[in-house]
């Protein structure tokens, strides 16, 4: 069968565009966090929304399963084949057109293959801004920040993916295409499919094209490191530049100093601003329509040293400054993974039990795992916290333990009414979590809906929900 198909799928996209030879199928299936390897039929790549829908047509006749990819950035093993030898990665990469941009609608309508920085670029020609950011923009797709429903770092102000996309287009699981492309900010006729689709990862139907908001680019932008002794001194941070920024402020981010050290440790080329010591870290950032008379930043951040919630801050001088600072909160990840060991998570919570979260989780995670090096950072402003590990001297470590890590961690994060994912997904790698905390009837319904898209199962099967 798998000649047959190769041919029947060569005939879709051309044999370039077929891969079968598991010497080249390297970008595909080695997963961004080393712990998935898929092993996949073949990687087709597509160019057209057509030819998906005749691929789709295909897998369904022959009952093969397909593992939509994007940028292949998954931090969950969303885009990672479950069954070994037995489904097809269908990667998106070649769909990268601009459809429409409507400046006047303030939107913009893109192929799912686009990675963000390219719907970054597409939005800037028609001198408009799109807010969706986050460390790996440069590889990860439109698609599939709609496939998991990406945050990143403006959420305080913009919200996650699902607030900015007005429409989709998808492929449904028999192959028809839904077209549902439209720039409406008011359509009240019915159910709202788009958002079924955002968030589902790949698992009722395939993401091809996406109708954007866009927004005016802010003309000036005022940012500030600022050095803390606690957590609840972020929350009163927090709150005091929600009460005196209103909207402009768009990214309050938290980081504890163990995250920053590894950064100057293992990232010597990363330009980390001088700030004096202290145990907790903010990065927060002003959008302004234009430039004021004098500075809002500073004046927010004087009542706040007065006030005792900060001890020192570094404020930007100019643009390239603040690229500066933002590089040193991008660059987290890969010092933690360079340290050896490292494990992520996101989880969400309630903003005013954050620091009683972290707090007794630290506490219990330390006294069970002694030499776990904790990297804490995140959305403090939208409640959304990275609690990631590292262990340097022993890489294995946090391998060999991550189901008793994730265990305690989950458990807490259940414990002060939060939730296990806010912004990666479940994929394979929160599955079994999520059945163990997430109410039986929410499991029940998701599963009526898989069933109802997706009768055959060929939809990224073994992600999100268990495979009956």
């Amino acid at each position: 069968m798998k000649e047959e198909l190769k041919s029947l799928f060569a005939e879709i996209v051309g044999l370039n565009n077929v891969i079968d030879d598991p010497a080249l199928f390297g970008p595909y299936t080695d997963d961004f966090t080393d712990h998935y390897v898929s092993k996949p039929l073949a990687v087709v790549r597509p160019s057209t929304t057509e030819q998906v829908s005749k691929i789709v047509k295909l897998c369904a006749q022959y009952n093969v399963p397909i593992v939509t990819q994007g940028g292949n950035t998954s931090l969950t093993g969303a885009a990672t084949t479950y069954r070994p030898d037995a489904e097809i990665v269908l990667s998106m990469t070649k769909m990268k057109n601009v459809i429409d941009a409507d400046p006047l609608s303030d939107t913009l309508t893109v192929q799912a293959g686009m990675t963000l920085a390219e719907v970054h670029e597409a939005a800037e020609s028609v001198n408009r801004f799109f807010p969706l950011s986050f460390a790996a923009e440069g590889n990860a797709t439109i698609g599939g920040c709609c496939a998991c429903n990406a945050g990143g770092v403006a959420v305080l102000r913009y919200g996650t993916t699902r607030d900015l996309v007005l429409g989709v287009e998808v492929v449904l699981p028999d192959g028809r295409i839904y077209n549902g492309l439209r720039r409406l900010r008011k359509d009240n006729t019915g159910y709202d499919f788009k958002d079924l689709f955002l968030g589902s990862e790949g698992t009722i139907g395939i993401i091809t094209a996406v109708v954007l908001k866009l927004f005016p680019a802010a003309k000036e932008k005022e940012t500030a490191f600022c050095c803390l002794n606690s957590i609840q001194d972020a929350g009163k941070l927090l709150n005091r530049f929600k009460m005196k920024a209103g909207s402009s402020l768009t990214a309050f981010e938290l980081i504890s100093d163990l995250p920053i050290e590894r950064v100057k440790k293992y990232l010597s080329d990363i330009e980390v601003p001088p700030l004096s010591d202290s145990p907790w870290k903010v990065l927060v950032e002003l959008s302004l329509e234009k430039k004021p008379q004098e500075s809002m930043m500073e004046h927010i951040l004087e009542g706040a040293f007065e006030d005792g919630e900060i001890t020192d801050a570094a404020i930007a001088s100019s643009l390239q400054d603040s690229h500066t600072f933002w590089h040193v909160r991008e660059s987290i990840p890969l010092a933690d993974r360079t340290a050896g060991g490292s494990i992520h998570s996101d989880v969400s919570l309630p903003i005013s039990l954050i620091p009683e979260f972290v707090e007794e989780t630290s506490a219990m995670l330390l006294s069970a795992y002694p030499w776990l090096g904790l990297s804490i950072y995140g959305h403090l402003g939208d409640g959304n916290l990275h609690f990631n590990f590292v262990s340097p001297e022993d890489p294995g470590a946090t391998y060999r333990n991550e189901e008793g890590i994730r265990e305690i961690l989950y458990s807490q994060v259940n414990k002060f009414e939060g939730s296990i994912s806010a912004e990666h997904g479940i994929g394979m790698l929160k599955l079994d979590h999520n059945y163990q905390f997430k109410d039986p009837l929410e499991i029940e319904m998701m599963r009526k809906i898989k069933n109802a898209f997706d009768p055959k199962g060929i939809m990224n099967p073994g992600k999100l929900l268990k495979t009956e």
